[in-house]
């Protein structure tokens, strides 16, 4: 087995035909919410298969109801070898407005980056999402069959609809789980960096739980006039249950809301409050001057660490222009919390139903509309694999990778963890300002580059004794 210097020596010797690879990807328009491109995103499920086959791999394209999902599989010399199942998609979001773009989207090109960053930038639809980020792990498995194979068995899986919201996936988990779950770990590369220099390894992924309620009061809209006063007004009763859902800390305060709230490691916390992170410019961009939330809390780890209730929206009474003195029949409001650690989806929403009917006078009623839930994902931070993959984060970038949360999900991690009792390392090299699902969508070169060396590095601490 070569030793990961010569894999590195590969990697960087053959860069300029990797980027010719990615770009003939991108040329493939693979806009899986059109039916006009139909064609196209089947077109690149059977590039991606060449490239696994050219590898020595066995890779099919396999029929959905929806777009085709490549699987592959490829096997270590070493019999004892650890088995990772490795995720990407090869469909892209539609690239209107084309007036917007400064060259066509689908004509791939390398630019220099721009708003002072150094080196370039590989501009096209779907650079950044999610091809350049797919491409830089083959790159990387053809650098170790360049030099005696790999070092890990590899199951790859690309889907051709997460753009879509990954509709065919779970039916294909299931009906090809055994063939799936033979593998040790998921990686993921749908992800990003902390900054242009700085990796990143996401660990947790908050869940989240939706529930719309209705409150009704009187049989049907009344003057405020001739009944304001005496007769129950929904608003009020729905205004006084979202006041009640906090305290003066910011605390929610359902019953049994922070059961499974774990306190973040003080390593970890360390670290957080070490990142280079800029509260108050970040509340700046978005016109706020103070941090809410949880008192004592930072922005970081209520985002990534700490659970939420909150209203996303309200209706009731009348709401066009103008006034209308009216006591409205019903209002409703859309409630959304975000779940951590080992909190419980339905336990949650449960509390939250008996917190209403707790609160509601007499004549009033509530109505319940369950929108979803699913519970927060995390890996654990004493895993051997987080633990290797870091260091070999480190050892590529000479900074320790950041070991993030992300405040929303990432379904895909949730549908392992579900169908296939799979952890996934989620290692991505995406920057903030990639522009994915905008005009003039790019991928740092450095980033794919850097990226190919960080799978390598990966893989090969992966497969140390």
């Amino acid at each position: 087995m070569a030793t990961i210097d010569a894999v590195l020596t590969t990697i960087d010797a053959n860069l300029d035909a990797s980027r010719e690879r990615l770009f003939d990807l991108l040329r493939i328009p693979s806009v899986s919410t059109d039916p006009a491109y139909t064609a196209q995103c089947l077109r690149a499920a059977n590039w991606l298969k060449d490239q696994l086959n050219g590898l020595g791999y066995e890779a099919q394209v396999r029929e959905t109801p929806g777009h085709p999902i490549v699987v592959g599989h490829a096997k270590a010399k070493r019999k004892d070898a650890p088995h990772v199942l490795f995720y990407g998609h090869y469909d892209v979001q539609p690239p209107d407005p084309l007036d917007l773009w400064e060259t066509e989207p689908f004509a791939p090109r390398l630019a220099e980056g721009k708003d002072g960053q150094e080196g370039k930038d590989i501009v096209a639809r779907g650079a950044s999402d999610d091809k350049g980020q797919l491409m830089t792990f083959l790159e990387a498995c053809r650098a170790f069959e360049a030099n005696g194979g790999l070092p890990c068995n590899v199951t790859f899986l690309f889907e051709g609809e997460e753009e879509t919201g990954s509709p065919s996936l779970p039916g294909f988990l299931s009906a090809n789980r055994d063939e799936l779950s033979a593998a040790d770990l998921a990686l993921v590369c749908d992800t990003s960096m902390w900054n242009a220099s700085t990796p990143a390894i996401t660990v947790m992924l908050r869940g989240l739980a939706l529930e719309e309620v209705i409150i009704k009061g009187p049989s049907r809209d009344l003057h405020s006039g001739m009944f304001g006063g005496p007769v129950l007004n929904p608003i009020h009763v729905l205004a006084k249950i979202i006041a009640d859902l906090h305290d003066a800390e910011g605390k929610v305060t359902l019953p049994g809301f922070y059961a499974g709230v774990p306190e973040i490691p003080e390593d970890i916390a360390e670290q957080w409050r070490a990142i280079d992170f800029d509260e108050a410019q970040w509340l700046s961009d978005i016109g706020l001057t103070r941090v809410g939330g949880e008192a004592g809390r930072g922005i970081m780890e209520q985002i990534w660490a700490r659970p939420t209730c909150d209203v996303n929206g309200i209706i009731g009474g009348y709401t066009g222009a103008g006034s209308k003195t009216v006591l409205p029949a019903q209002a409703s409001a859309k409630f959304s919390f975000r779940l951590v650690g080992k909190q419980d989806a339905k336990a949650i929403l449960e509390s939250f139903r008996g917190f209403v009917r707790e609160r509601l006078p007499t004549d009033a009623s509530a109505e319940f509309l369950s929108h979803g839930a699913s519970n927060a994902l995390q890996l654990p931070f004493g895993s051997e694999a987080l633990n290797r993959a870091r260091r070999a984060l480190a050892e590529e970038w000479g900074k320790e990778a950041v070991l993030a949360g992300c405040g929303g999900s990432i379904p895909i991690v949730g549908s392992f963890k579900r169908d296939l009792n799979m952890d996934s390392l989620m290692i991505g090299f995406a920057h903030d300002d990639d522009r994915i699902h905008s005009p003039n969508e790019k991928y740092s070169y450095t980033s794919f580059h850097k990226g190919t060396r960080s799978w390598a590095r990966v893989l090969a601490a992966l497969a140390a004794a």
